[in-house]
């Protein structure tokens, strides 16, 4: 009888696998990552227009332009490295990041930024105003971003790097917020 109830377990398992596989479009089933300038490799997709979040990793949209599906694939692979000031700003590749190094190093996987910017940097760049995919808030003590509906923030617990959430945050007024041309 033990036997039986471990095949059935076992079979269940298997079958819940394959009934999530069959969800997810080749793209997140192959858990690729788009990493940097030129990736041909692009972030895991889910139908709809908003991103989703599982497990700390974000989905984009398979609606999505190109470059936003980049900035989550890039922003996916420093989720959860450790806080470190100044982080990311000597070079994309380091041991850890701050705020602004996060952004923009998720900015780099879509080839929007050529050198990382401070968060001060972060306020002046790219267009005015929120973008439809991506706006980038910045103000001289933070920045964030919000792409496809999802937060890309360092400050979702103390101490800890970057990483996604769905709860949005309170803007303070010294924030100015700007997005990518086209997005």
């Amino acid at each position: 009888m033990r036997f039986f109830k471990s095949n059935r377990a076992a079979g269940s398992v298997a079958t819940l696998a394959v009934a999530a596989l069959a969800i997810l479009p080749a793209t997140a089933q192959a858990g690729s990552g788009g990493m940097g300038p030129g990736s041909t490799d692009t972030a895991p997709t889910v139908p709809g227009a908003k991103a989703k979040l599982v497990s700390g990793v974000a989905y984009a949209p398979a609606s999505a332009p190109q470059a936003v599906k980049d900035i989550i694939a890039a922003a996916n692979k420093i989720r959860n490295k450790p806080y470190i000031y100044g982080g990311g700003h000597g070079s994309f590749k380091d041991k850890g990041y701050d705020c602004s190094g996060s952004v923009s190093f998720a900015l780099h996987g879509a080839d929007l930024l050529d050198t990382p910017l401070d968060s001060s940097g972060l306020a002046k760049w790219g267009e005015r105003g929120a973008g439809q995919w991506v706006s980038v808030y910045g103000a001289p003590s933070h920045a964030y971003m919000v792409v496809a509906g999802l937060r890309f923030d360092t400050s979702m617990t103390p101490g800890n790097g970057p990483g996604w959430s769905k709860t949005m945050r309170s803007t303070p007024e010294n924030y100015k917020v700007r997005h990518p041309e086209g997005l």
